[in-house]
């Protein structure tokens, strides 16, 4: 059984993501047309040397930079860029939102882009997207989050999917076939098992961020939708991880915790270097973002992550991007959005640097092609889910989540208290 979720286009819509944000007040919509110019948005905007601002998180700063150098390099319009650290990103963009500072185009994590699209910090950019030829073919998950009430908001900017990434030598040694991808919970299980037993110094079976929220629910959720069952239901009220297949992935873990085949610091990782440890070649198998692919200096393989008894899935992460609501540059912002989605961009500057591509039609494509592991990454891209709920935030991610607890009760404390630790998700949720 194959089986690749996709849930968010029907629950984007009612979905808001709390992020401690308010900016009471704001209009949801905007016109199509630049406020300051009246200029009419054409399908391909303005390109006529104006100088455009840009902020994004610092973890897609190299898919940023590579689509800005690329733009700046072949448009009169400039793009001026602002890679803001990801734990200051929030306050600034509620700061800005509140004085009338946003820059002219935004990007914003995609768990946060429904809420933000809802209290109206973005250009209504409806018109414009339903205009392009290949719209059917862009990311739905992305599409989805960033869509309140039919309005269409924002762009994918940079996906990031949650894949399983092995590391081919440590498989070969392990005597593990380093050509075939763990495909159940078991399996991936058994695999980390046999690195670790190869007793190299300093090398561990698999790795995670046991206090990262966020790093969690982006690599742990898909081995749940993979096994055909939900996180939470359909409105995002309620979270469903007391289930027998949330609870084989909690044993899982905790065996391979017990076992001493997990890296000892993912204990107390809350996020910034959950993912150093595989890069530099000391871990066999674990969940990954796809977006490092291009920074691994050893030969590793991809799958999606498997579930229970098999299937797979991927938690689409990432950015998305829309022009803000205080730019008087709309007609020029959108010239930058659609060459994003370009052919050019997307193959010969996301693809080319071995990224996944936001558009189905180009999964395929002459560097993917040349690297079957960018093909399996950009065919689950198309398929993802992006999973939105009220409060997300607070249950989920926040420092000390329920999430969290649960996490921890089950896979370090040994504490049967699933269900009760559920319940409190839900209570967030519920709010």
């Amino acid at each position: 059984m194959n089986i690749i979720r996709t849930h968010a286009a029907r629950r984007a819509s009612a979905a808001v993501v709390a992020a401690g944000l308010l900016v009471g007040g704001l209009a949801a919509c905007a016109p199509a047309a630049d406020e300051a110019s009246n200029e009419p948005i054409t399908a391909e905007g303005t390109d006529d040397g104006t100088t455009l601002t840009l902020w994004t998180r610092a973890p897609i700063e190299r898919q940023a930079k590579l689509l800005v150098d690329a733009y700046n390099a072949s448009h009169e319009n400039q793009v001026e860029l602002t890679v803001v650290p990801n734990d200051d990103y929030v306050a600034k963009v509620g700061a800005a939102a509140g004085s009338g500072g946003l820059p002219d185009l935004f990007a914003a994590d995609i768990v946060y882009v429904p809420n933000w699209a809802q209290q109206g910090l973005f250009q209504d950019m409806s018109e414009q997207i339903d205009g392009l030829d290949f719209k059917d073919e862009i990311n739905p998950g992305h599409l989805a989050a960033g869509t309140v009430d039919d309005a269409e908001y924002v762009l994918p900017f940079a996906l990031d999917l949650s894949m399983l990434f092995w590391n081919k030598e440590l498989f070969a040694e392990a005597g593990l076939d380093p050509e075939k991808a763990p495909a159940t919970l078991e399996e991936f299980s058994e695999a980390a098992m046999a690195v670790q037993a190869l007793n190299k110094p300093d090398t561990y079976g698999t790795a995670t961020g046991l206090n990262c929220g966020g790093c969690l629910v982006f690599t742990w959720f898909p081995s749940i939708w993979a096994s055909g069952d939900e996180v939470m239901n359909d409105d995002g009220t309620e979270s469903l991880l007391d289930g027998d297949s949330a609870q084989a992935v909690y044993d899982t873990w905790a065996g391979l915790e017990e076992a001493g085949a997990v890296l000892p610091s993912s204990t107390d990782e809350a996020g910034p270097t959950w993912t150093a440890a595989f890069s530099e070649g000391k871990v066999g198998v674990m969940p990954f973002p796809a977006t490092l692919l291009p920074s691994l200096d050893f030969d590793a393989g991809v799958a999606g992550i498997p579930g229970v008894d098999g299937g797979v899935s991927t938690f689409v992460g990432g950015d998305g991007i829309g022009i803000s609501k205080d730019s008087k540059k709309a007609a020029q912002a959108w010239n930058f959005l659609n060459w994003m989605m370009s052919e050019d961009a997307q193959v010969e500057v996301l693809a080319k640097d071995g990224n996944a591509v936001s558009r189905g039609d180009l999964a395929d494509n002459e560097y993917s092609s040349a690297d079957p592991r960018l093909v399996t990454i950009n065919e689950v891209a198309a398929k993802g889910d992006t999973p939105v709920a009220l409060n997300f935030q607070q249950a989920f991610n926040a420092p000390g989540s329920p999430w969290l607890t649960l996490i921890r009760n089950a896979v370090l404390n040994g504490e049967d208290s699933v269900p009760a630790d559920n319940e409190e998700i839900t209570a967030i949720l519920s709010q």
